[in-house]
């Protein structure tokens, strides 16, 4: 079933699929694995250059290595731009944490103070996938093997794939937005 919101249309699944990131069972393989790096906007492909001196410094050397050969992005097929990657595999902005749990050195200098741009949406949102479809966003839950493990935690702590997302959705779509979808997991309640 597909839910509008103004010039959005939402998959029923952001809303009945339960899922919580378990990032020990994981280990961040989304940041590591899949056949294109992390989707951007050209305003984050511009941001995170603009402050690529101060990320540089939480990068891999594998990473700060593709970016001086690459850049900080390319074009996918459908030439739009995504982060680039390390011999086509991790993204060049993964590196690791004591438990070797891939983190995003975009994140990890924000975090640090070092810059005011958190990471890119598309990361800030995963599992939720966004498609320009003429005027309208589709908004998809993207269903990967390698996030079973996020599933099963969400299941476990019933806690839907909208609600984990909350922080990620009020950033890119406001608000009001994300208390019309709270008013429509409700009414969906009531359907089943």
């Amino acid at each position: 079933m597909l839910i509008e919101i103004e010039d959005k249309i939402i998959s029923s699944a952001v809303f009945e699929r339960k899922f919580v990131c378990d990032l020990n069972a994981c280990k961040g393989a989304c940041c590591v694995e899949g056949d294109a790096g992390a989707p951007l906007k050209k305003e984050e492909v511009a941001l995170i250059n603009e402050n690529l001196e101060k990320i540089l410094p939480y990068m891999r050397a594998e990473g700060v290595d593709a970016v001086k050969m690459q850049g900080v992005s390319y074009n996918d097929i459908e030439n739009e731009p995504v982060t680039s990657l390390i011999n086509n595999k991790e993204c060049v902005f993964v590196h690791y944490d004591i438990n070797k749990i891939a983190k995003c050195a975009i994140e990890t200098a924000y975090l640090a103070g070092e810059i005011a741009n958190i990471k890119p949406l598309s990361c800030n949102l995963y599992p939720i996938r966004l498609k320009k479809i003429n005027d309208y966003t589709a908004i998809n839950f993207d269903e990967w093997k390698i996030c079973a493990p996020a599933c099963v935690c969400g299941e476990k702590l019933a806690v839907p794939v909208y609600r984990f997302l909350k922080a990620p959705l009020i950033r890119a779509f406001g608000e009001a937005f994300f208390k019309e979808m709270e008013i429509i997991a409700q009414e969906l309640k009531t359907i089943d």
